[in-house]
């Protein structure tokens, strides 16, 4: 059973994630993350040597921590074989199987189709503008459903 309380209701809450990418092609990759994948643009800034940075609201952010076993297992469920890097981007869609497809039409890499997990998920991997490794996923079950999966608790409950 997971407890969410409200950011403003803990001390020293974090009160946002922010994922800083690099991108050699900044015009592509932000026509790729705001344009097709649908990140809404909420703020961007510019100088006069020609830096330039979009912010895009990506919703509700997680950072998942994932132990060698739990990453060598998951690459194996949705891929088949290793290939994740270290880090990977998840965005949580309502569609998988259309995103992919809108996804791959833009130029992303589809490195493994839209699969069922066994946390009943359909996920997909691409390889995406920017140098990101990404999994688009569409939750199958509601977190209730999921939380009478076996394996799946937090780890205050295990």
């Amino acid at each position: 059973m997971s407890t969410h309380e409200e950011p403003e209701r803990r001390p020293n809450a974090v009160r946002q994630l922010r994922l800083v990418v690099e991108a050699e092609d900044y015009e592509a990759a932000v026509a790729f993350y705001r344009d097709v994948l649908g990140l809404p643009e909420e703020a961007a800034f510019s100088s006069g040597d020609g830096a330039r940075v979009a912010i895009l609201d990506a919703g509700r952010a997680t950072l998942e921590i994932a132990n060698p076993a739990q990453k060598k297992m998951i690459d194996e469920v949705e891929v088949g074989s290793q290939v994740a890097p270290k880090f990977r981007v998840a965005f949580e869609v309502d569609d998988a199987r259309d995103t992919t497809e809108r996804l791959t039409a833009a130029g992303a890499s589809e490195v493994a189709p839209p699969t069922v997990t066994p946390w009943e998920s359909l996920n997909a991997r691409l390889d995406a503008p920017g140098g990101l490794h990404i999994t688009v996923f569409q939750e199958l079950r509601s977190l209730d459903e999921r939380e009478s999966l076996d394996g799946f608790a937090t780890d205050q409950d295990r």
